[in-house]
């Protein structure tokens, strides 16, 4: 599935939006993808439409630590949770699209999410809103952690 956001992602950021779900199966269906991966994506999809700003409480945004549940610690793994932290103290994220990362994360249903696919999810969040993305931090969400720059 992960293949899939990247696809669209890589397809569509310049539109500004990807196509609606008829359409994007037949696209994703004619590049490749498998029609299971292809349903589990676009109903991933459509949940990260489904969900707003309206739908967290206002107070998340004055919140101080945010603290982990048991699902959502088994789902993401230790090194993407600090991941979300640094993004959120660096100001590239807000607490309420933290939630909506770690909800469209524990809604995958896998178990400890690597850094690479939160990565990919707080990109997929971010261009949901409609954010004006820095294209630093786009970089910095589509680097693989294990890279290693040489300075």
């Amino acid at each position: 599935m992960f293949d899939i956001l990247m696809f669209l992602f890589e397809s569509y950021f310049h539109a500004g939006s990807y196509p609606n779900s008829d359409k994007l199966s037949l696209r994703l269906s004619a590049a490749g993808f498998e029609n299971e991966d292809i349903h589990r994506a676009l109903d991933w999809l459509s949940g990260l439409k489904q969900l707003t700003q309206a739908d967290y409480p206002s107070a998340i945004n004055g919140s101080g630590l945010r603290c982990y549940a048991d699902l959502e610690t088994k789902r993401i793994d230790q090194e993407a949770r600090r991941f979300l932290m640094f993004l959120e103290q660096s100001k590239i994220v807000t607490p309420v699209e933290r939630e909506m990362i770690i909800d469209r994360a524990v809604a995958l249903g896998r178990e400890s999410l690597q850094l690479d696919k939160v990565k990919l999810i707080a990109l997929m969040v971010l261009w949901n809103q409609h954010r004006e993305l820095d294209p630093l931090v786009v970089e910095d969400l589509l680097t693989p952690s294990e890279t290693y720059h040489l300075h």
